[in-house]
């Protein structure tokens, strides 16, 4: 057996061992955890709670008349919507299910968020995709039997996936391997984005698009070692192919387990051609992973440069599946949403882009000058940025938790595996945890804010449970790593070859799968001179 395998073999079993070790610790402190205010507290049922029919017309356009006949929380972004329920029902109110779907509790305090996550066991339970367990357990079960990946799992199952996964995509060192790869898309990209401008230096409406076709770009790399070539001009069938199959999944999901649908009852249109389009994603992953097969077997990394699909196809086949089916499915619209709320904050705050530009031509002199691991180590600037784009405009809506025990939030019974939405979005954005919420001000989150003039607020006295971009815990996103890498890779170039600027008013997105922009992306980029 090569060396080289006994010490990767013998890391992941010394990785397996740690881990193991401690999630036991985590499981001794929460298995018997029992929360002594139960007997006292209020009845679950008790909870604020809107009625359904009434809350449903809240989200309604109106009708004849106008302003008053208007939903309360219609066309409203998602940290709008939590601060208006907030204001509505309090600190906490219950949603009750429909249709099949459970009960949902919102809370907007964050010792909740504290509790729900120290109190969530060895095996956090979050919300899976039922559509896509339906596909991977029920139509697929010869593909991802009983490894269907962390999106979808839970308990010992998740765990054991996770278990095998984490030596691979938890190493700080992972990011060393793709900056050459991820900063070469970036670049072809930009030459992409400078084309697309109109005679205003103005970007088309649908830019996001384009934005998604860089992080599928990107996630290509990343999880299946191939460029899926979707950012050429002339695109080849395969290339056009899996860009509409990516976006129609997509679409799919939302339809059926975000808007009223009967597909638990019966296999509606909508669903069939879900199952279909998962069938179609499944056949494109399982293609590129033969080919990969073959280009390892033929030509094998030597050293440590193995890629992350290299190395989990030494782990096992169909773990390698399963995990770029997943990055393909988290790691393109959460990006792209992530980026277009950055580029609209720098595009509102000139001073701060040209604080981040100053700080970007230390390691890139020219527009051109390439990005690498040891130039990237010092960026503080830039990743303060990053922080702060995603404190006003994080990609997902909130963290969610099954809990892991009875607990009492805010006086109430909350029983075992409930389902707790953490409305961080809104909290966020409340002047109370973070002074100056609407403003963009990255040096909050760099070391000393607050401590010489007291004009700049810190964001470390903030609650810290609040600002958890990544989740928290065991099932915190495995490819922070990675994707933080992308925006900061994407920003540099876009900040460095580009002045950006607005036009349009607020930048407005809506709350679903992923946070969405729902108006036309006309950012103007008018050249850097060097």
């Amino acid at each position: 057996m090569a060396l080289r395998t006994v010490i990767q073999r013998s890391f992941i079993r010394n990785e397996l061992n740690r881990l193991n070790r401690a999630r036991s610790t985590v499981a001794t402190a929460t298995k018997d955890f029992v929360d002594p205010e139960w007997a006292s507290a209020k009845p679950y049922k008790s909870i604020p709670s809107p009625k359904l029919f009434t809350f449903a017309k809240e989200f309604k356009e109106g009708g004849n008349t106008p302003v008053d006949d208007v939903g309360r929380y219609y066309d409203l972004t998602g940290g709008e919507l939590y601060g208006r329920w907030r204001d509505d029902y309090g600190l906490l109110m219950r949603i009750k299910g429909m249709l099949g779907r459970p009960d949902i509790v919102i809370t907007f305090r964050p010792e909740d968020f504290e509790k729900v996550f120290r109190t969530e066991g060895v095996w956090p339970i979050r919300r899976a995709s039922e559509t896509l367990s339906y596909y991977r357990q029920r139509v697929r079960p010869d593909v991802f039997g009983e490894l269907s990946g962390l999106i979808t799992t839970q308990g010992e199952e998740w765990q054991k996936v996770r278990t095998m996964v984490n030596p691979v995509m938890m190493q700080p060192k992972i990011i060393q391997l793709y900056v050459d790869q991820v900063d070469a898309i970036a670049r072809e990209f930009m030459s992409i984005v400078s084309g697309l401008r109109d005679g205003k230096s103005e970007l088309p409406a649908d830019f996001d698009q384009w934005l998604n076709r860089w992080a599928l770009e990107t996630v290509g790399v990343l999880a299946l070692d191939t460029r899926l070539g979707v950012l050429k001009p002339e695109q080849s069938t395969e290339a056009k192919a899996i860009i509409a199959l990516v976006r129609n999944v997509f679409d799919l999901i939302y339809k059926l387990e975000f808007e009223p649908s009967l597909w638990k009852y019966f296999k509606t249109p909508t669903f069939k051609r879900l199952m279909k389009e998962f069938d179609n994603l499944t056949n494109f992953i399982m293609t590129k992973i033969d080919e990969a097969v073959q280009k390892f077997e033929t030509s094998p990394t030597v050293g440590s440069n193995q890629s992350v699909l290299e190395k989990l196809l030494k782990v096992n086949k169909q773990v390698a599946t399963v995990m770029a089916f997943d990055m393909l499915m988290a790691g393109i619209d959460t990006t792209s949403s992530s980026t277009i709320g950055l580029l609209y904050c720098l595009a509102n705050n000139p001073d701060k882009q040209i604080r981040l530009r100053e700080e970007l031509r230390t390691i890139l002199p020219h527009k051109d000058s390439p990005l690498t691991p040891d130039n990237m180590r010092n960026l503080p600037y830039l990743r303060a940025c990053i922080k702060e784009g995603l404190r006003l405009y994080q990609p997902t809506p909130a963290n969610v938790r099954k809990v892991g025990h009875n607990i009492v939030l805010q006086g109430y019974q909350i029983p075992k595996h409930t389902e707790v939405v953490m409305a961080s979005a809104a909290l966020q954005r409340d002047a109370e945890h973070f002074p100056q919420p609407e403003a963009f001000l990255p040096e909050r989150w760099l070391q000393g804010a607050g401590s010489v003039t007291g004009t700049v607020p810190n964001a470390k006295e903030a609650h810290p449970f609040i600002f958890l971009p990544f989740g928290f815990g065991a099932r915190s996103c495995i490819g922070r790593r990675l994707a933080m890498m992308e925006m900061e890779i994407v920003i540099a170039r876009f900040v460095r070859s580009y002045e950006v600027g607005w036009n349009y008013g607020k930048l407005k997105m809506k709350m679903g799968l992923i946070n969405t922009p729902t108006v036309p992306l006309h950012f103007e980029l008018k050249d850097v001179t060097d």
